[in-house]
């Protein structure tokens, strides 16, 4: 079957908008049977980083999954962004398949006086480092791995009959107190967290799992609800603190290249616009069938957008990357970040590559330049799409144009 790719770059897994009860492209990238040296067990010890998954079928009874990898010691790194994107992609992706899941199921709602399984869970879930873990589980292992747009891969799974948890977890002392202070809303305590030097990673996991917010309100968070959820609502407090800093006085291009991907990114002289573009190229993830390109851009002007980007999570994991290093260098700009993905690189790993990766492009070197029209020579010169398509699509360079004018 020949699916337009057109609805692929729009579903990403997501929607089912070929028809199809099934998304093709992830099945055919799913890597069955599982991790060496615990295909048939039904019980698996290890050192959890810790990991905790929340699945959103069949809201608002969700799936949770804590997980292990059989192995025990420091194993905090296999849930730590900073490290996997200086990995190469197979080590990266055998790592996180080392991640045994039990299932286990509850309502949402649980999360506000949980259950003592849910209760374990949460305890993991909170840990400062990993926790030497027993999962005791109903069937052998014998199941797929899971490879999504939105989360990081992780292992097999078989439902869970039990958690045991052999040796204390320590939380840092801001994930105690944003957990046991049932009066914080979720976003201050998100926000507090961020502050206090906690990576969005791991606030995302917090929320997930109903560790955070008011305790009435106190709900499980499916895994891709939550990691968008945080990108979000951090992003949005640094870009109100950015709007108070002067304007950038030059045009600077950023460039980068890893794993078959292309990031560019363009600050200008204005306050705050966003842009965050991508092209799939034939033979990549999102564009398995066509023929030529897809281009997908989605932006907000100074006062936000009040619509879910239809690019999806990664615009807002690219947005927080790009928020803090506008408020590292104290000022302002329009920030214009597009993507250029390539054959080659055909699997779903999660937003966290965009967010880590684009974090590095601006910590890297740039070009300064001193008008728009010469910062666009020099990308037309990095990237592979020529630059008239890139143009026609970007709203933050008609808006920048616009101004010049006036």
């Amino acid at each position: 079957m020949r699916v337009n790719p057109e609805l692929c770059i729009r579903c990403r897994g997501e929607y089912n908008l070929c028809g199809l009860a099934y998304c093709p492209i992830l099945v055919n990238n799913r890597v069955v049977a599982g991790v060496r040296g615990v295909e048939g067990k039904s019980i698996v010890d290890g050192s959890s980083p810790p990991s905790v998954m929340v699945g959103r079928l069949g809201y608002p009874k969700v799936r949770v999954y804590p997980a292990t990898p059989p192995t025990h010691g420091d194993t905090g790194w296999l849930e730590n962004p900073g490290v996997w994107v200086n990995m190469r992609l197979e080590d990266f992706l055998t790592a996180r398949l080392t991640l045994v899941r039990g299932s286990t199921s509850f309502r949402v709602n649980d999360a506000r006086d949980p259950p003592r399984q849910l209760h374990e869970i949460q305890i993991l879930a909170i840990s400062g480092g990993p926790v030497d873990s027993e999962l005791n589980l109903a069937k052998p292992i014998n199941g797929p791995v899971t490879l999504s747009e939105q989360e990081p891969p992780m292992g097999p799974s078989a439902p869970l009959r039990n958690l045991r948890l052999s040796t204390t977890p320590q939380p840092a002392r801001v994930v105690e107190k944003a957990y046991s202070d049932t009066d914080m809303r979720a976003n201050d305590a998100v926000w507090m967290l961020y502050r206090s030097g906690v990576d969005v990673h791991v606030a995302s996991r917090l929320l997930s799992v109903g560790a955070v917010g008011r305790g009435r309100f106190r709900r499980l968070v499916p895994t891709r609800w939550s990691i968008t959820a945080v990108d979000e609502v951090v992003s949005g407090r640094l870009i109100e603190e950015v709007k108070g800093y002067p304007e950038i006085d030059e045009y600077r291009v950023y460039v980068r290249r890893v794993m078959d991907n292309l990031f560019i990114g363009i600050l200008a002289p204005h306050t705050w616009l966003y842009e965050w573009g991508e092209a799939w190229w034939p033979g990549s993830t999102w564009n398995a069938w066509g023929g030529e390109p897809v281009v997908e851009v989605d932006a907000e002007g100074y006062r936000g957008r009040d619509t879910y980007p239809e690019i999806g999570g990664c615009y807002y994991a690219a947005r927080l990357a790009a928020a803090e290093a506008l408020q590292r260098m104290r000022r302002q700009a329009a920030v214009i970040l597009w993507r250029e993905i390539y054959p080659g690189f055909n699997l779903p790993v999660g937003v966290w590559f965009v967010r880590e990766n684009v974090r590095a492009l601006f910590k890297g070197s740039y070009e300064r330049f001193t008008s728009l029209e010469e910062a666009l020579n020099y990308v037309a010169g990095q990237v592979k799409l020529p630059i008239r398509q890139w143009a026609s699509r970007s709203q933050v360079l008609g808006r920048l144009r616009e101004a010049r004018l006036l």
